[in-house]
């Protein structure tokens, strides 16, 4: 027993526990955007290297971008997102098509909860 009359265990003198929930990053999603001047190869090549999707898989985001205008290829946090848009943004233009003369376009939008 202690000088003031407590032990240790005294839940008076102990600390409150604290409650830490880790706080997840919102997600955000990668747009891929259509264009006339990229081909179904380039799409397809550019959703392997750069998301390591499958081929059957990127061929199915390559018809969705074609169809639609615009398709989600990946949902991520904010800062991979960015990395992910960018290096769309940095992919080139696609040798197969000599009107193009750069890359696809993608924007980034927060993902709805």
């Amino acid at each position: 027993m202690s000088k003031s009359g407590t032990t240790a265990a005294d839940p008076a003198i102990q600390p409150a526990p604290t409650q830490t929930t880790p706080r997840l990053l919102p997600p955000y999603h990668v747009i891929l955007l259509d264009d006339d001047d990229h081909s179904y190869d380039y799409v397809i090549e550019m959703l392997r290297k750069l998301f390591a999707h499958t081929e059957q898989r990127a061929f199915k985001l390559a018809e969705e971008v074609d169809a639609t205008g615009r398709v989600i290829v990946d949902t991520t946090t904010m800062e991979r997102a960015e990395l992910k848009r960018d290096q769309i943004h940095g992919y080139g233009a696609d040798p197969r098509i000599s009107r193009s003369k750069g890359s696809m376009s993608a924007t980034i939008e927060p993902a709805p909860d």
